[in-house]
């Protein structure tokens, strides 16, 4: 008797679906392989929230009934993957200038404009707002050191 397929519903990032026709037999290889020919290794799938690692596994070991969801990521491919004659990744687009990118230089601004008015007007500045202020800084300085090293 042959087999019975079973229907899958494969769901992308974007929203969009898939349907894919597979037996239970088949193994997570095997379905990378039929509906994602050359980018096997770039496809994750996932079902009920556990990354599907074992591409020896079979269909029906993971117990998937007809119509069940499995999300897929495609990421990029690799720098090494790609033929040698053919283009590479591009490069990442550059990010949105937002409010969190504004806010350290937006620190750093307010931090030198105290500075120069407690050297200008040192009478209005006690030791102890001037402790904070220093304080403040080496805050922000640590802050800084440590975004900008990633």
């Amino acid at each position: 008797p042959a087999e019975p397929t079973l229907v899958l519903r494969l769901k992308f990032l974007n929203d969009t679906e898939r349907l894919a026709r597979v037996r239970p037999g088949d193994t997570v290889g095997a379905l990378k392989r039929t509906y994602f020919p050359g980018q096997e290794q770039q496809v994750r799938l996932i079902y009920q929230g556990q990354l599907l690692r074992d591409d020896t596994q079979s269909l029906a070991g993971l117990h998937l009934g007809h119509l069940s969801v499995l999300h897929c990521h495609l990421s990029p491919p690799s720098a090494a993957a790609t033929a040698p004659g053919s283009p590479g990744p591009r490069s990442p687009a550059p990010a949105a200038l937002g409010v969190g990118s504004l806010a350290l230089p937006l620190f750093v601004l307010l931090l030198a404009l105290l500075w120069y008015l407690q050297l200008q007007h040192r009478h209005v500045f006690t030791a102890t707002a001037t402790t904070c202020l220093a304080g403040l800084t080496l805050l922000v300085t640590f802050v800084a050191f440590a975004m900008y090293r990633r």
